[in-house]
């Protein structure tokens, strides 16, 4: 039988997802957050694991009812970044475009929570739309449009195709990069007419890949990343440190391999938003630093992300890993390998 896309708690329950005794609890949240889990991620979680990292991602937690004095609706600062609807203008030469405040699944720890799914901000009319192109034409220091949301790969080729080639007439716009998990959750979606709408500027597109768990690259969405590879698009991965999910140098390290294997370059590594609800999700800092630090030296250069934080209201992305170099003094250094052992530099002159 064809599994349907699950968007509420009968829908999970009869999924095996949920049971009874957390359905109060679960309808308050489903109330204030939306839900939706695609069969292709629906397939992938293990409902005899209570501890399921892919279930944890996706299926609601009584725990997103409690919200901490540090949370926050807006935690890292759109709005105070936003001259238009639709537009995020935070650096001088790169704009976030939210066309679309939809996703196909929606993850429990999301940053933009309070304002994506069928309750949030929509998806922009022709009228918005426009303003915002209009703002990207007449800023000459714009290079990079990144398109979120929201998920824009939601949207159809034709709505896609229809935008990328407004961008095509901005010239001073020179990448264009989509922000997505569909290749994850729902692969089959890539197929010939979207990649082909995402070529339709004649810009360098970039796709970059939010996944968590290397559960999640799974054999289908490895064929859905390499059509857009084999197309000439690049692609980047996202992934966000989650505690039961990935808090574990094993699982941090395989998820990286696994991104190479599959030709995406990993890119970011977040430290987890103060989003409401989603304190259950988050390690410290601390924690974060020995988790990256742990992959220095055990697996490949290529497999490294960097770890980086969006502080708090609105002032962009700090790398947060642990430096391996600590000033000495008089043009000297400590710098530790990947054993933890520190070595000096320069070393100290051997006399003969």
């Amino acid at each position: 039988m064809t599994m349907r896309p699950i968007r509420s708690i009968d829908d999970l329950k009869n999924a095996g997802l949920v049971d009874d005794g957390d359905k109060v609890a679960l309808e308050a949240v489903a109330a204030r957050y939306a839900i939706a889990v695609t069969p292709t991620i629906a397939r992938l979680i293990d409902r005899a694991d209570p501890l399921d990292p892919i279930a944890r991602q996706f299926v609601p937690d009584p725990a997103e009812l409690l919200v901490t004095p540090q949370e926050r609706a807006d935690p890292i600062g759109d709005h105070a970044h936003s001259p238009v609807e639709g537009i995020v203008h935070r650096y001088p030469d790169r704009v976030l475009l939210k066309a679309v405040h939809i996703c196909p699944v929606y993850c429990r720890f999301c940053f933009r929570r309070e304002m994506v799914g069928p309750q949030g901000l929509g998806t922009l009319d022709a009228g918005a739309l426009e303003a915002a192109f209009d703002y990207i034409r007449s800023h000459s220091e714009i290079w990079e449009v990144i398109l979120t949301g929201g998920d824009p790969l939601v949207l159809s080729p034709r709505r896609l195709h229809e935008m990328l080639e407004v961008l095509a007439g901005i010239d001073h716009v020179k990448v264009v990069r989509f922000h997505t998990r569909v290749p994850v959750v729902d692969p089959q979606k890539i197929d010939a007419a979207l990649i082909g709408a995402l070529k339709a500027s004649g810009k360098t597109v970039y796709v970059a890949l939010h996944a968590n768990h290397p559960r999640e690259l799974t054999k289908e969405a490895r064929s859905a990343c390499a059509r857009f590879v084999d197309a000439g698009i690049v692609m980047l991965s996202q992934s966000v440190l989650l505690k039961g999910v990935n808090d574990d140098p094993d699982v941090l390290a395989a998820l990286m391999r696994a991104f190479v294997e599959t030709r995406i370059k990993p890119y970011y590594l977040h430290h987890p938003d103060l989003a409401p609800g989603t304190s259950h999700f988050r390690l410290t800092i601390a924690e974060g630093q020995k988790l990256v630090a742990g992959l220095r030296g055990r697996i490949s250069g290529l497999c490294q992300p960097t770890y980086i934080l969006d502080i708090p209201g609105g002032h962009g992305k700090a790398v947060v890993g642990e430096s391996a170099v600590q000033e000495t003094g008089e043009g000297c250094y400590s710098v530790s390998d990947y054993r933890g052992v520190a070595h000096a530099y320069p070393p100290s002159v051997q006399l003969s």
